[in-house]
């Protein structure tokens, strides 16, 4: 095993700040103490806790399950090449991986003014683990301790640097319903959901009796409904194939599925202001997704009903980001610059940490100002109900 202290690059300078960047999706890697405490009496021992490997890994144990932080999922900082797809300890991390005022310090490294978090392995993206508990009152009061948890020592630490995400409990109509308003009175403006629930054992959308009460709920408290790639699963394997290598790729696919099920859904026809966000999917595929609505509803009745054209629903109910779309970052006024958002996706191994500010100047930097104000940061301000800095550039 590598030592720690040779794991990782010289400790990277402040960047020069050009752009106000709000990223809207980044990571957590939720630290031990995560639960701790923060579960009913009779439910504590029995809630996720770090173990030991004889191998030397540290990895979550829940309900006689092994859940581990993966390497690429928590590199920031690595050696390229001491990262491998095993398990990590958390002295191979970036402390700003797990704790938030690593992370803020990280932030200011990159020129990030301020962070949306999906949660990690021990939760799921979408905190599709607790929900799929075997015991449900003990899902339950895990996705309660993670928003606690989330709340006490992230947002309120740093509540103008720290967008408040939070999980549900998406296996239970009511309960699901219950926490998103909890969250959303002490200000969350976010719940994550998976892009595809029937995929990971969930009802379908099309499941009123389910999902109506969890969309209204978001609907009434104006909580983004965040969808991250993935966290339904990945693109179907052939035989043999190359797992990680095709998973990247088709991430775009992913969310594009997801999409189109969200919009044909009807829940952003049946409420107008519900708001859609997807992340880490790029947006090199939705200009496509609107030419191909525009096409199919004037070559039939697809969409009929609908006050709106479903082109229009998509540019008003959905939100999309990138991490860079260097080529297809120019058909964004055919998607609406005002859709279009940013993300680091900090600490993963795709993370355009520390240079994010370069990775924009290179690749948008003939871009206009005002688009690109809107695009770094005052979209995410305006979707997520966050404060900018008294200053914004450019």
């Amino acid at each position: 095993m590598i030592a720690a202290d040779d794991l990782f690059l010289p400790e990277p300078e402040p960047r020069a700040l050009k752009y106000t960047v709000i990223s809207v999706d980044d990571h957590v890697v939720e630290p031990p103490h995560t639960f701790e405490g923060r579960l009913p009496a009779a439910l504590q021992d029995r809630a996720p806790h770090i173990v030991e490997t004889r191998r030397g890994h540290q990895v979550w144990e829940f309900e006689g399950r092994h859940f581990t932080q993966v390497g690429m999922n928590a590199v920031a900082g690595r050696r390229p090449e001491t990262v491998q797809m095993e398990p990590f300890r958390f002295d191979q991390m970036r402390p700003g991986c797990y704790d938030a005022d690593a992370r803020v310090h990280d932030m200011d490294i990159n020129g990030v003014w301020a962070s949306v978090n999906f949660p990690s392995q021990i939760t799921g993206f979408c905190g599709s683990v607790f929900s799929a508990a075997d015991d449900h009152a003990l899902g339950l009061a895990c996705v309660r301790a993670w928003n606690d948890w989330l709340f006490e020592e992230w947002y309120l630490r740093h509540p103008q640097r720290i967008v408040p995400l939070g999980i549900t409990y998406l296996a239970d109509p009511a309960h699901a319903a219950e926490e998103i308003r909890r969250n959303a009175a002490r200000g969350f403006t976010s719940v994550t959901f998976p892009e595809r629930p029937h995929a990971i054992g969930l009802p379908s959308l099309w499941d009123r009796d389910h999902w109506d009460p969890i969309i209204e709920a978001c609907v009434d408290t104006d909580t983004v409904i965040s969808l991250h790639v993935g966290s339904s699963g990945v693109h179907e394997m052939p035989p043999g194939a190359p797992r990680s290598q095709i998973a990247s790729t088709l991430f775009g696919s992913l969310s594009l599925a997801a999409c189109a099920e969200w919009l044909w859904s009807e829940y952003p026809v049946r409420h107008p202001t519900v708001k859609v966000a997807l992340s880490e999917g790029g947006i090199g595929w939705v200009a496509m997704l609107l030419d191909r609505l525009d096409y199919i509803v004037d070559r039939s009745s697809y969409g009929a009903g609908w006050a709106d054209r479903p082109s229009d629903v998509l540019r008003r109910n959905f939100w999309f980001c990138t991490l860079e779309d260097a080529s297809t970052i120019d058909t964004r006024h055919r998607i609406g610059v005002e859709n279009i958002m940013v993300e680091v996706d900090y600490p993963h191994g795709d993370s355009t940490w520390p240079d994010t500010q370069s990775v924009i100047d290179r690749a948008w930097g003939h871009i206009a100002a005002d688009e690109l104000r809107a695009m770094c940061c005052q979209n995410a301000a305006a979707l997520y109900r966050h404060p900018l800095p008294a200053v914004v550039v450019p």
